[in-house]
């Protein structure tokens, strides 16, 4: 019987070992695979698909690649949100295009060739194409319009953080129209937290204008045009006022932020604008944190924690996130 029971929890662990090993561990993965924790079985994508109902996103990847695929790796697949909605809205699988065996088999059911640039498919449980394949567009905005499209089309929900990874995308590419307004107003705290919470307003910041309490808006034209931004801030008691020498209030930025436990976190500039917004206007902010985010906030332990949210945004993700793996 002992004998039994030894063989039980041996073969026990080398099934444990198996599933633990079906995923690859962002924190130490070759650089062309990104953040992202891939599955790197065909089959086992295929199942997990079916049990949570999520479409799954392939990426075809040369590993170790070329300078092509391994900035893929680095620009596209490693921003925390990218990596995020990968993640937990799709069932994430590598297939590496240089290999035999399963990954071979794999490329030539989706007649992909090998020792190739990065290719992205996004498929469902059946393993049949939702959208069109992705090749030859490195850009994370690429994929990140493919995602939409692909969770429309499977009928799914698009998060609040999956969108703010869009708003994000938008103030890193040249084809987007920002623009920068400046209000007036008796009160800067107040104005951050009423501008920023308006569709298309990107980002705001605190400072003096001639001696005036001033908020600088940077937003994007393709969703706010400047006469609605004017007369929301008319309306709310705010002036439009000529940009001039703005001298930035660091230390009155984001107030609302910095009076709770949301500083402890790290956040997009972005999230920072409507996390602040909401606080201040006394509504919930974790609709705009990815779930690991609000998993870190749950579980936050403030007295020995670092404020975060001022800093660099990817250096305080990667430290938090070792920390909290430690």
């Amino acid at each position: 019987m002992q004998t039994r029971w030894i063989l039980f929890l041996a073969l026990s662990f080398v099934v444990l070992g198996m599933y633990s090993q079906e995923r690859t561990n962002p924190l130490n993965q070759d650089e062309e695979l990104g953040k992202v924790s891939w599955l790197r079985d065909f089959n086992a994508a295929v199942k997990l698909s079916e049990k949570e109902n999520k479409p799954i996103l392939i990426l075809f990847q040369e590993v170790p690649g070329c300078a092509t695929c391994r900035n893929y790796g680095h620009n596209v697949l490693s921003h925390p949100l990218m990596t995020e909605v990968i993640e937990n809205e799709f069932i994430p699988l590598a297939i590496f295009n240089n290999r035999k065996g399963k990954d071979l088999e794999v490329l030539k059911k989706y007649n992909e060739p090998t020792w190739n640039n990065p290719v992205v498919r996004i498929v469902d449980k059946n393993g049949k194409n939702i959208v069109k394949r992705l090749a030859s567009d490195y850009s994370a905005k690429g994929l990140y319009l493919q995602i939409i499209e692909a969770l429309q089309i499977a009928n799914k929900p698009i998060p609040e953080y999956v969108k703010i990874l869009g708003s994000e995308l938008s103030t890193t590419v040249k084809d987007h129209h920002l623009e920068e307004a400046y209000f007036e107003m008796y009160c800067f705290w107040t104005g951050e937290k009423e501008l920023g919470a308006q569709d298309g307003v990107l980002a705001t910041k605190a400072g003096f204008m001639n001696s005036a309490e001033v908020v600088k808006v940077i937003y994007n034209a393709d969703q706010i045009s400047e006469e609605t931004l004017n007369t929301f801030a008319t309306s709310n008691k705010m002036k439009p006022v000529k940009q001039g020498k703005f001298a930035w209030a660091e230390k009155d930025e984001d107030y609302f932020i910095q009076h709770s436990r949301f500083k402890y976190l790290p956040l997009t500039e972005v999230q920072k604008t409507k996390i602040n917004s909401a606080l201040g206007l006394k509504q919930s902010p974790l609709t705009y944190l990815s779930p690991k985010q609000q998993h870190w906030f749950k579980d936050l332990e403030t007295s020995s924690m670092e404020v975060l949210y001022n800093k660099d945004f990817f250096a305080s993700w990667d430290q938090l996130n070792r920390s909290q793996s430690n």
